[in-house]
């Protein structure tokens, strides 16, 4: 499983995307992403909420949500008391401390933590 998961890391470096969405241009680094990216065509959402009618094309996506029901937040930052309901608004939140502006407007000098806030900005432009 190490191996597996190191040579999908290893993508991220070289840029490799193997796996091609058969219904858009997009690909991807492992085949479990594709089969999550296919379910947006597909509108499959084959996972559940214990608690509530909602339905997720994605196991993690379920269990942030599921979270909500119980209150746990169990990505803890390092720097500060702060935690979270998922790994991805933890990164998000850990670049206050580092500085990081990894996001950059095509149209300015600005640039952003989160990819969604790029995407705000730039409808200004």
């Amino acid at each position: 499983r190490h191996s597996h998961q190191l040579v999908i890391h290893q993508r991220i470096h070289t840029g490799e995307q193997p796996f091609a969405c058969d219904h858009c241009p997009k690909a991807f680094r492992d085949k479990k992403t594709l089969i999550n990216h296919q379910r947006t065509h597909t509108r499959v959402q084959p996972f559940t909420c214990a608690h509530c009618p909602k339905t997720f094309r994605a196991e993690n996506t379920l269990m942030a949500h599921q979270y909500l029901h119980t209150g746990e937040l169990p990505f803890h930052c390092d720097q500060c008391p702060n935690a979270f309901r998922d790994k991805k608004s933890l990164i998000i939140h850990q670049r206050i401390h580092t500085g990081e502006c990894p996001f950059a407007c095509a149209y300015c000098p600005k640039a952003f933590r989160d990819k969604k806030i790029l995407i705000i900005h730039q409808r200004i432009h």
